[in-house]
C-alpha cells in the first residue's frame, strides 16, 4: 500500500528554510548599519507587534503544561536568541555565501539530534539524502570560488553554534508542534526572544543614532522581522505536524541555497558553475529524502 506523501508538508518546510535562507542573506546589509542586540531586539518588538492575536489559546486547544512551557522557552532561548546573536555575529565576519556553505551541516546535525533525543529511526535512503545535502554544500567551502576563505576563526564558530540552535529548534520544535497550534508557538518563542535580549537591545539603542539609518533599511528591517519571528516559524511548525524531524532537517538545505542566492543576486558576491553543481547535488538529497515510498 503506498504511503501518503504530505506534499503540502513538504512545501511549508522547504519555503519556511528558503525565507529562512534569504534572510540570512540580507541581514549582512543590516548589521552593517544597526548593533547586533539592537537588530535583535527591533526584530523581537516588531514581531510581538505583529503577532499579538496569536498569543490567545484557541478554542478547543488543551492548556499549556509546565512541560509545554519549558519546552517553549528553550525553542526560543536556542532557535530565536542564541541562533540570532550567533548568525548575526558570524555573518558580520564573512560573506552571505560562506555563512550558507557552514550552515550546510545543519541536516546532519538535526538528524543525530532526532535519533538521540527523538528515537526517530532514520531511513537509509533518508542517510543518502542527508549526505547529498551536507556534501554538495560543503564542496563549496573548499573551492577556492567561495570567496578566497571563509572569514575568521570567531565568524565561523559564530556560525556553527548558530547551526547547533537551528538543529536543537527543530528537534524541539517537532514535539511542540504536536500540542500547540503554530500560530501560538510563533507567537510565544518571539515574546520569550524579546524578553530575552530587551537588556541587551536597550543598552545598545541608548546609544545609537536613529537618524542614521535610512528608508530603504528599515522597510528591510521590517520584512527581516516578519520573516524571522512570524512567517518561517508558521511554515516550519505547520509542516513538522506530518514529517519526522530527521526528514525534515533535510529541508534545511534550503537555507543556504537561498543565502547563497541571495548573496548573488543582491550582494554582489561570486557565484560559478562549480557552485551550481554543488547546490543541484544539495537538491536532490531533498529529492531522496522525500520521494514517496511504498509501506508494507
Amino acid at each position: 500500500m503506498a504511503h501518503p506523501v504530505p506534499w503540502l508538508s513538504y512545501l511549508c518546510l522547504a519555503s519556511g528554510m528558503a525565507l529562512v535562507g534569504s534572510y540570512v542573506g540580507l541581514s549582512k546589509v543590516l548589521v552593517l548599519v544597526l548593533p547586533v542586540f539592537l537588530l535583535a531586539w527591533l526584530r523581537f518588538g516588531i514581531a510581538a507587534v505583529a503577532m499579538a492575536g496569536w498569543v490567545k489559546r484557541q478554542p478547543g486547544e488543551a492548556p499549556l503544561s509546565r512541560h509545554d512551557r519549558r519546552l517553549l522557552f528553550l525553542e526560543s532561548f536556542f532557535g530565536n536568541f542564541l541562533f540570532s546573536v550567533c548568525m548575526l555575529f558570524g555573518v558580520a565576519r564573512t560573506s552571505a555565501l560562506a555563512s550558507g556553505v557552514i550552515m550546510a551541516a545543519i541536516p546532519a546535525v538535526v538528524a543525530i539530534l532526532s535519533r538521540v533525543l527523538l528515537k526517530e529511526r532514520i531511513a537509509p535512503r533518508v542517510a543518502v539524502g542527508i549526505a547529498c545535502a551536507v556534501g554538495g554544500i560543503a564542496l563549496v567551502s573548499f573551492g577556492k570560488h567561495a570567496g578566497g576563505d571563509l572569514g575568521g576563526l570567531v565568524g565561523n564558530l559564530l556560525l556553527l553554534g548558530a547551526v547547533t540552535c537551528e538543529a536543537i529548534y527543530v528537534v524541539l520544535g517537532k514535539k511542540l508542534a504536536a500540542k500547540v497550534s503554530a500560530k501560538r508557538i510563533s507567537a510565544l518563542i518571539n515574546l520569550w526572544g524579546l524578553l530575552l535580549v530587551t537588556p541587551f537591545g536597550l543598552w545598545q539603542a541608548l546609544g545609537f543614532d536613529f537618524a542614521s539609518v535610512g528608508a530603504g533599511h528599515w522597510w528591510l528591517l521590517l520584512f527581516y522581522s516578519l520573516a524571522a519571528s512570524m512567517v518561517t516559524v508558521w511554515l516550519w511548525m505547520t509542516g513538522l505536524k506530518h514529517v519526522p524531524a530527521s526528514q525534515a532537517g533535510v529541508f534545511t538545505v534550503m537555507l543556504p541555497v537561498a543565502a547563497a542566492a541571495i548573496g548573488v543576486a543582491f550582494l554582489g558576491e561570486r557565484f560559478t558553475p562549480a557552485q551550481a553543481s554543488a547546490f543541484a547535488l544539495a537538491l536532490a538529497g531533498v529529492v531522496l529524502a522525500t520521494w514517496p515510498s511504498r509501506r508494507a
